[in-house]
């Protein structure tokens, strides 16, 4: 079980490596599928409350997200958030990885630049 969870790591910070270098310029607003901005746009109203209201800003955060945040790297910052969440060795990895925490703490400046201009 120690080979695939090293080969997961090296995976992710493999992808993880490559949505960083992709950061040099400022990301395409239409590179996230409508599906990953509908998915965020649910989630957000979840926790922001189901008004029209709501629907705005949250639609309006994500647009500013995209707007500094390639999708692969939004993508790769996801996934180390979720996995910082697990216990264990495999949770421990993620949270000790220099490339993990550096996707996550872009990822959550660009959801705190959102927070600012659309809320």
């Amino acid at each position: 079980m120690r080979l695939t969870s090293a080969a997961a790591y090296l995976a992710t910070a493999a992808c993880l490596g490559s949505a960083g270098q992709s950061l040099a310029g400022p990301a395409a607003t239409n590179d996230y599928p409508t599906s990953a901005r509908a998915d965020y746009v649910f989630a957000c109203m979840k926790t922001n409350g189901e008004t029209q209201k709501a629907l705005d800003q949250c639609s309006c955060s994500i647009d500013v997200i995209a707007s500094l945040l390639p999708y692969d790297a939004y993508v790769a910052a996801a996934t180390v958030a979720s996995l910082n969440q697990e216990a264990g060795q495999i949770g421990g990895m993620f949270r000790g990885a220099t490339v993990a925490r550096d996707a996550l703490a872009r990822l959550r400046r660009a959801q705190a630049e959102g927070e600012i201009r659309c809320f």
